[in-house]
């Protein structure tokens, strides 16, 4: 049996967790809703999905930033390299759907 004290102050942790979960989910959705609209810029004008110099000044200031909030910047990095795939293909998605709808309108 665990004491009533000890669950009441697991129960509010878990409850900002939940809250800290549901904030990152809306973060996240609102950043890609954002590269959404970098990769339909790309595709009009015929950029390359991927920026390599953008992506490793990104990289190297999230590692900053995570070792200054006390944060594992080998963690930061996965994660942000994680986020980074997920962007590049959408940005070859839209590409490849800009190029048929283009390719369709001729």
């Amino acid at each position: 049996m665990i004491d009533p004290e000890i669950k009441a102050q697991l129960s509010n942790y878990r409850q900002s967790i939940d809250n800290i979960d549901a904030a990152l989910v809306h973060i996240l959705a609102e950043r890609f809703r954002c590269t959404k609209e970098v990769g339909v810029l790309k595709a009009k004008y015929k950029l390359p999905p991927a920026d390599p110099a953008r992506e490793e000044y990104q990289i190297e200031r999230l590692r900053r930033l995570a070792k200054d909030a006390n944060l594992d910047p080998d963690f930061a990095e996965k994660f942000l390299n994680f986020v980074i795939k997920e962007v590049i293909r959408h940005h070859e998605q839209i590409a490849a759907d800009h190029a048929e709808n283009g390719a369709a309108a001729k």
